[in-house]
């Protein structure tokens, strides 16, 4: 049973060994958090054993069983379980009613990831969410790395386009512009979080921003235009 945290760290309960349970719990073993984790796949639990020690077979997903794992002891249960909707949908309502903390679910669809928000649980879209991503890296060839946090509100780290190069901020001025704002600057592996107006852009630049995708694709394409 996975007993009361002996530590600091965040504690995390993950019910599913799939492809994306598993990469998480890789990455927050990485990490250094306290895990317990949850498969009724004996080889997939004998995989990550040795990630964690708190690895158990489990077939029966019902409250009692769960309970008995110790779960509820978790600072955050994530359900991994994406394929079965039933079970992950039971899943998630009996973790809910263990009153972990935090309970986040994957979900397949929004008619899923509307039942599981309904129980109590955040939802998360793997495969939507790494999908608009890469959709939006291959848009244009400037964008490291972008993240959704609504409809639209993005968050957008990406090289700073060559037309910036040697402006200032305020010459530049990306708000008006673009309606876009400036979070931080990674420059020759330091981080700028208050970015002033006459801050000099360089080549090596990488700008993280917060605003909408198309705010985004604008600002690129205007500082890729050359000038006459």
């Amino acid at each position: 049973m996975f007993g009361m945290k002996k530590s600091e760290k965040m504690s995390y309960g993950i019910v599913g060994l799939g492809r994306f349970g598993s990469a998480l719990t890789e990455e927050l073993a990485r990490s250094g958090a306290e895990l317990l984790v949850i498969d009724k796949d004996e080889e997939k639990v004998r995989e990550v054993r040795e990630l964690t020690e708190n690895a158990l077979v489990v077939s029966n997903l019902d409250k009692r069983t769960l309970m008995e794992t110790g779960i509820q002891n978790c600072d955050v249960a994530i359900v991994c379980i994406g394929e079965h909707m039933e079970s992950s949908i039971l899943t998630t309502l009996n973790l809910v009613s263990l009153g972990i903390p935090e309970v986040i679910s994957k979900a397949t669809s929004p008619e899923h990831g509307e039942i599981l928000a309904r129980l109590g649980a955040k939802v998360v879209y793997p495969e939507r969410d790494m999908a608009i991503r890469l959709a939006n890296r291959l848009e244009t060839s400037r964008v490291l790395d972008f993240i959704q946090l609504s409809q639209k509100i993005n968050i957008s780290k990406l090289r700073i386009p060559k037309r910036c190069i040697g402006k200032t901020v305020s010459s530049i001025d990306i708000r008006a512009r673009f309606d876009l704002n400036i979070i931080a600057i990674e420059s020759n592996n330091n981080v700028i979080e208050n970015v002033k107006p006459d801050y000099v852009f360089k080549e090596e630049d990488i700008l993280i921003v917060s605003g909408s995708r198309d705010g985004v694709i604008r600002f690129t394409e205007w500082g890729e235009k050359v000038q006459k």
